[in-house]
């Protein structure tokens, strides 16, 4: 007979029993685990109509329970009957019946076991690295607890007893059965800024996992005062999507009732009611400023509130202090004691996308357009703006123009520029640009002095709100994520004596410092530029301030007859060369290099191709018109190749010689780095060899020694957050997938990591760990559990994997091991994003780091061939047979090790190491760097997406160690008065060479 011929639908399974007493306990042994009652009844008359045997029974009472499953083929029907008449024991039934139940929540099960007392044995599933439980029900029919949906063949019942000891190795969650530790309140305030989504994800995340209650306030301090619906609490699922959202979906209003008594003793009862006593703060520092109020008032409102009998004593007592942690969301990136705020990165590619766009209408038309972006006190968005924009002058607070007549100094300026043949001029103004006198410079004032002065065609631009929205960059993201998870970290960490702190970033490291002081920093700004101390205010913000708007000065323009033009005998010959893959940002040095040489009076030369155009002698010289427009543009305008110079070490100083070169500025990645040890270990052989050399790291893969940035590093990962973003929208709209990205980054995870956390991947495979099948197993064991729990709403889910992870579990073979072992839960597919990651137009972070690196590589090469100029008087010396004396070699001349060095960004300054130094820290064979900074970001990327995390009842498998700064008062006054750097931000062995740098300084000069 063919299969199913009978057309047979599975219909129920019945359980009998002749006693009243295991009647009820089998009922409620099956209500245990979930199973509903759909039917109970007891017949007066019985019914006869279950067979045992030959002999038929009289059913005098039935319970039919039904296992509402999450698909329908997953749903069973249970009858329990009870009967009289021929007798139907126990024994007969224990070996014949045996229910198995699939699920998710091994643990729960065997938490339900002890409470209620069933004895059960605990058996491992090699198989998918969790356990299986067996027990009986009262009936002594076996009931067997699997991970497994469906399962065609069972092991032998194993045999029950009662557990003698505590089971403390069985669960899927190693946690301890603490209560919830914080209820932690999260609103945002004040204006909205990208990364604040991020940041809430991470709040919320973070707290489940650190065994937290967070809390929605909805509409910030106006939801606070209102209470009811607008405060509830968060789930895991929640914040699902956030990462791609600008904005913040649990909004911000101005409330008024907030900055009266009453209205903060409102929110105090809310809280006190919702049981909240922590609250994260996201917002400016006016938000900041009244959330330490609230704290700084609360313990005055709880007696308040006690005394009126709105709280009872119990409540008085539990809730005496409120702990508060702020994050400053602004796109302003004005608070004084951090590097980079929550939204600035964001606002600022959206000022560039506008602006570059502007520029090609304005190309087509030789028009002049003034653009107005946001910044009431702070110049941060403009400065970083017309860096990477390329912007022809600039108008910002801190710095209003020194002279009364600023009008006709631009003027000179733009028109300069457009007879050197430039076709556009762009002016970017702050909204809260001022002159020296405190008059609001404006941007239709602007465009009135261009057109009626110069007589260009000129257009205003108000970019407003539009720098606001949008999708968060990956920078943001990143921040936002770290400091959220930190800002939970903060909480549990805190006494009611701890001052309020704020999360910040300084030198590449989340910092905690206190609010009150940072807010005070942040006011003395304005009242600094309200007094017209203009120096004070560029004082009070970071030192790459102040630095970042004198190298903007020195090439935003062309000036022929500069007063920093150099005397000729001090007017040098500059070779720039790109070595390696192609990374954003190498055309942006290159125009910053080229334009500060020619306005200082040196020849900027052009090497063609790599080391093989310079071998070949393709080296011409540059202009100014001929880099113009390089700043936006992709990968290498000068051409680039991972070609190295020793095979050809001859011709390379042929080359040299023969053009005349006196410094070299070599762009690029690893092979870069290689090129340029080559060329330092071979001066001892070509005199020509001995010129200063500095490196630029270039390459997306981050994989430089001697710094924790290279250029094109962040647009790489821009690109790689926003193609996940498109294939998670493509795996959520099939509700079951799972894609598998394959990312750059040769043997450094970076990219990966740190793409990952900002993109929400579900976990991340590095070079740096490796994979093996044991954690392939975890992961596909965290992927099933959470599409059975999410089964018809899934969410589309990404996972990243580096090119070099394994060369055994490569992208392609994980993809088909996820979906091998899915139990049909979900599908896998892979995507390669290959040469996308190192093409497109480069982000306004690496615009501005690579403007700033260009500017320091040449003035460290230039101080370095005036120091290697001075010929000594070497009359009455002996020297060694064969040493030729100085006089006949070339007028540059530099053999020490200190003269070739890498150019990277430490922390948040910029730092010239010599290669050679670098050589102990760097692995050649996996072509890395030793040091790796950035593993605190990995932590967090398994436990945000739910890995090793009980996502129901809080807490989490994972350690996470905390990686922020603890800063004091004083170390602001430090920072910010001094501008001195603290030990506690600089890595140890960085400290140990600054130290013994310190101590070489101090000792007595030796003639």
């Amino acid at each position: 007979m063919a299969s199913n011929d009978l057309d047979l639908a599975f219909s129920h399974i019945a359980l009998v029993t002749d006693c009243e007493d295991l009647f009820q306990k089998t009922v409620e042994f099956y209500q245990d685990f979930g199973l509903s009652v759909v039917r109970h009844v007891r017949h007066d008359v019985p019914q006869k109509d279950v067979i045992v045997g030959e002999k038929t029974s009289a059913v005098t009472k039935e319970a039919w329970l039904h296992l509402f499953g999450c698909r329908a083929e997953n749903s069973v029907t249970l009858r329990i009957v009870q009967v009289v008449g021929e007798k139907v024991g126990c024994e007969r039934l224990s070996n014949t019946i045996r229910v198995c139940l699939a699920t998710q929540r091994i643990k729960d099960v065997k938490d339900i076991l002890r409470a209620n007392d069933y004895s059960f044995t605990i058996h491992p599933d090699p198989r998918h690295l969790t356990d299986r439980v067996a027990t009986r029900d009262p009936l002594g029919n076996d009931v067997l607890f699997l991970t497994e949906p469906t399962t065609f063949s069972m092991p032998a019942s194993p045999e029950v007893k009662p557990l003698s000891v505590p089971d403390s190795t069985d669960d899927e969650f190693d946690l301890t059965e603490s209560p919830i530790r914080k209820n932690i309140g999260i609103l945002t305030s004040g204006g909205d800024a990208q990364g604040m989504n991020p940041c809430v994800r991470a709040v919320v995340r973070m707290a489940i996992a650190r065994r937290c209650r967070p809390f929605f306030i909805y509409e910030g301090y106006q939801g606070l005062v209102d209470g009811g619906d607008k405060i509830r609490e968060a789930k895991w699922s929640d914040v699902s999507g956030f990462l791609t959202l600008g904005g913040t979906m649990i909004g911000t209003a101005r409330c008024k009732q907030f900055r009266e008594l009453e209205g903060r003793r409102t929110g105090v009862l809310n809280l006190i009611r919702n049981g909240i006593d922590a609250l994260v703060v996201i917002g400016g520092d006016g938000s900041l400023t009244g959330a330490d109020r609230l704290r700084a008032e609360w313990p005055e409102h709880v007696l308040a509130l006690e005394a009126e009998g709105k709280i009872s004593k119990e409540q008085g007592d539990k809730y005496r202090s409120l702990m508060i942690v702020g994050m400053v969301g602004s796109i302003d990136n004005d608070l004084a004691s951090t590097d980079m705020t929550i939204g600035a990165c964001s606002a600022l590619e959206r000022i560039c996308e506008s602006v570059d766009a502007i520029l090609s209408t304005a190309m087509s038309h030789q028009r002049a357009f003034v653009v107005e972006v946001m910044g009431r006190h702070c110049g941060w968005l403009a400065l970083n703006a017309a860096i990477s924009t390329g912007a022809d002058y600039l108008f910002i607070p801190e710095a209003p123009p020194k002279h009364d007549d600023w009008e006709s100094s631009m003027c000179k300026t733009l028109k300069a520029s457009r007879d050197a043949g430039k076709r556009t001029s762009l002016v970017i103004i702050a909204e809260g640009a001022i002159d020296r006198h405190l008059n609001p410079i404006k941007s239709d004032y602007i465009r009135d002095i261009l057109a009626t002065r110069l007589g260009y065609d000129t257009r205003v631009t108000i970019l407003g709100h539009v720098q606001r929205g949008g999708a968060p960059a990956h920078f943001d993201r990143f921040l936002g994520t770290m400091q959220g998870a930190e800002a939970v970290e903060a909480i549990l960490r805190a006494t009611p004596q701890t001052p309020s702190p704020v999360i910040g970033m300084l030198e590449n490291k989340i910092t905690t410092q206190p609010l009150k002081e940072a807010i005070e920093l942040t006011g003395q700004v304005a009242q600094a530029i309200e007094a017209k101390e203009f120096d004070r205010a560029m004082g009070l913000r970071a030192a790459s301030f102040a630095k970042q708007l004198h190298a903007y000065k020195e090439i935003a323009n062309y000036n022929p007859d500069s007063k920093m033009k150099l005397p000729e005998n001090r007017r040098l010959r500059i070779a720039i060369i790109h070595a390696g893959a192609p990374a954003g940002g190498m055309n942006t040095a290159t125009r910053s290099a080229v334009r500060l040489c020619l306005n200082r009076g040196h020849t900027p030369l052009a090497v063609h191709n790599g080391f093989p155009g310079l071998m070949r002698g393709e080296i011409d010289e540059l202009d100014w018109l001929s880099v113009d427009g390089w700043t936006i543009a992709g990968g290498s305008k000068l051409g680039t190749n991972r070609d190295q110079p020793e095979p050809q070490m001859g011709a390379v100083a042929y080359q040299l010689q023969k053009n005349r070169i006196d410094a070299l500025l070599v762009i690029g990645g690893f092979e870069a780095f290689t090129a340029v040890l080559q060329l330092e270990r071979a001066r001892t052989q070509y005199p020509a060899l001995n010129i200063p050399m500095v490196l630029i790291p270039a390459t997306v893969s981050n994989n430089v020694p001697g710094t924790d940035f290279s250029l094109g590093s962040d647009t790489a990962a821009n690109v790689i957050v926003g193609a996940t973003d498109m294939i998670k929208q493509s795996a959520s709209s099939n509700r079951r997938r799972v894609f598998v990205i394959e990312v750059q980054g040769g043997n450094c995870g970076y990219l990966a990591v740190m793409a990952g956390l900002s993109g929400g991947s579900t976990t991340v495979y590095t070079p740096e760990e490796g994979v093996d099948l044991a954690r392939l197993q975890r992961d596909i064991a965290h992927l099933r559990s959470r599409y059975v729990a999410e089964l018809g709403r899934s969410e589309g889910r990404v996972t990243l994997c580096n090119e070099r992870a394994s060369k055994i579990y490569t992208t392609d073979m994980i993809s088909k091991i996820y979906e091998a072992e899915s139990g049909g839960f979900y599908g896998a597919r892979t995507a390669v994003l290959g040469h996308l990651q190192q093409g497109g137009t480069p982000s306004p972070l690496d615009r501005c780091r690579a403007n700033t690196m260009a500017v320091d590589a040449i003035n460290w090469l230039q101080t370095k061939c005036w120091d290697a100029m001075d010929i000594p008087n070497e009359d009455g010396f002996r020297l060694p047979a064969g040493q030729l004396k100085r006089k006949y070699f070339p007028p540059v001349y530099a053999s020490t090790s200190d003269t070739v060095a890498v150019l990277g960004v430490i922390g948040s300054e910029m730092r010239f190491t010599p290669i050679v130094d670098l050589v102990a820290n760097t692995d050649f064979d996996r072509r890395v760097s030793r040091t790796i900074w950035w593993l605190a970001p990995r932590q967090l990327v398994d436990i945000l997406c739910g890995v090793g995390v009980d996502i129901k009842n809080g807490g989490c498998t994972t350690n996470y160690k905390s990686c922020a700064i603890d800063l004091t008062a004083d170390d602001l006054l430090r920072i910010y008065g001094q501008h001195r750097r603290l030990s506690k931000l600089i890595d140890p062995d960085e400290l140990e060479k600054l130290q013994l740098a310190a101590e070489e300084q101090e000792k007595p000069a030796r003639f």
